[in-house]
């Protein structure tokens, strides 16, 4: 494990106790975004989990979004019961999930926080996930992800 990110490391670390196998794949060309992930593991774009941090009024959501849809934050702020909703800043993003945007995880989060999974992600079985870093991701079922996230479903997608 010593040859993965020290963000990777602690993100497995945070979630050891959650029961779920996660073994993240490191891919040094990088995995920012949805496409450059989807081509990386050599999977579908709507089976990249994007992990998106938003706020709502003062508060932080994350999003679990499929790869090939935009989160509508209005759509966004209705669920939760906000009067806005928008995109965290980078220094947001981190300072609530204790990681860089990017690649920033479903859960094992800095703090608790609620997260919405849009509905396009039933799509897919198995779908792939941010592991700490814009350059490691791991598959996972997505019953598995939902559970260990806790995610609400919702429709937020654009």
């Amino acid at each position: 494990m010593t040859d993965r990110p020290e963000a990777t490391r602690r993100f497995l670390a945070s979630t050891a106790h959650l029961g779920v196998a996660v073994d993240p794949v490191v891919f040094p060309d990088g995995t920012k975004t949805s496409a450059d992930a989807a081509a990386a593991v050599g999977c579908h774009l709507a089976q990249i989990a994007k992990s998106i941090v938003f706020m709502a009024d003062d508060e932080p959501v994350v999003v679990l979004m499929s790869g090939d849809r935009r989160v509508d934050a209005a759509k966004l702020a209705g669920f939760v019961g906000a009067a806005a909703a928008r995109r965290a800043t980078l220094e947001e993003a981190r300072e609530h999930t204790g990681y860089a945007a990017g690649g920033t995880p479903a859960f094992g989060h800095a703090r608790p926080m609620r997260v919405v999974a849009d509905l396009s992600l039933r799509r897919n079985e198995l779908v792939w996930s941010a592991a700490g870093t814009p350059t490691t991701v791991y598959p996972i079922a997505l019953a598995d992800l939902i559970a260990v996230s806790a995610a609400e479903w919702a429709d937020v997608a654009d």
